[in-house]
């Protein structure tokens, strides 16, 4: 072990919601994507947010507004240098909702489909038909006789009868890895970091079960906490909102089921304005009621009831 010892590593999850399609920044990491990261510098940052915020500015030349601490990543070996007689990076990752901005060109930041590197997760077209295809026999092949593994790969994919829980975001992505399905997992094991087909683009060192970590977080943040606000303009439609709220649960909403709840929620007002950029209909303007945080304890735009039954 080096006289480092263990070292922090400070790691940031930044989400945007572009045109329907839920996106999250990337820097050059070596070989691969990565997650916006740094090491944190006892001298320099005074807290692990300032860190990280310097980090992103430093990597991407993006300058974040609000965060939140996700969770902290620790497995040995998790950063390949450690190996080679490296310190032990514990990281700590953060998770931010912004709104999609060009970057500045001098950075090799770009910003890239989440579901490019979770293509399980996107129901918007109907069950992916990857998960048939090209997952469950694999797994079923990685499982063989061992009933527990066997219910373990149904509970979590909803196969053989079972539903899908669409926050299980991170066993679904673990469960990949210890059957050897993502590159992570044979490049980690010293393997053909070759790609399979079906579980999409690899991210560096340990940033893709990260990401894995923040589309559950979001998820399940969406039932009890108004966070889509956070994409969205300060007027939108309710297409608008119904399309965030879709690119981030990956699924589709019974349009008229949402649009009531979210009425009778009193999540929003209407500022009597109309959308005329579409060259259709114009449809109304609404806002962001804040007055919803005194009236309840958890505003949410979601309920099981607006979901399409699969």
């Amino acid at each position: 072990m080096s006289e480092t010892g263990v070292v922090i590593g400070l790691d940031a999850v930044i989400v945007a919601v572009t045109g329907g399609t839920p996106r999250v920044l990337t820097a050059r990491g070596g070989d691969a994507d990565a997650l916006p990261s740094g090491l944190l510098d006892l001298e320099r940052h005074q807290t692990l947010e300032r860190g990280v915020r310097d980090w992103v500015v430093r990597s991407t030349g993006f300058g974040l507004g609000y965060v939140e601490q996700l969770y902290s990543f620790g497995d040995r070996f998790r950063d390949p240098r450690e190996r080679a007689g490296g310190a032990r990076v514990i990281s700590v990752a953060y998770l931010a909702l912004v709104r999609e901005q060009a970057l500045p060109p001098t950075f090799d930041a770009h910003w890239r489909d989440v579901y490019a590197f979770l293509p399980w997760e996107d129901w918007r077209h109907d069950r992916p038909a990857l998960i048939e295809r090209d997952l469950a026999p694999r797994l079923y092949a990685w499982a063989g006789d061992d009933a527990r593994r066997r219910q373990r790969i149904d509970l979590t994919f909803g196969l053989g009868g079972a539903p899908w829980d669409p926050e299980r975001t991170l066993e679904r992505y673990e469960l990949l890895w210890e059957a050897g399905l993502v590159a992570e997992a044979r490049r980690d094991q010293d393997g053909d970091a070759a790609l399979p087909a079906g579980t999409g683009r690899a991210l560096a060192l340990d940033h893709r079960r990260i990401l894995a970590t923040a589309l559950g977080r979001l998820r399940g943040k969406i039932r009890y906490r108004p966070v889509v606000f956070e994409l969205l303009p300060d007027r939108f439609t309710l297409s608008q909102l119904q399309h965030v709220v879709e690119a981030l649960a990956g699924n589709r909403l019974h349009t008229q089921n949402f649009r009531r709840l979210v009425e009778s929620a009193g999540l929003v007002e209407g500022t009597g304005e109309r959308d005329c950029s579409t060259g259709g209909r114009p449809a109304e303007l609404f806002r962001f009621r804040k007055d919803v945080f005194r009236e309840r304890p958890q505003p949410g735009v979601y309920y099981p009831g607006a979901w399409w039954s699969r």
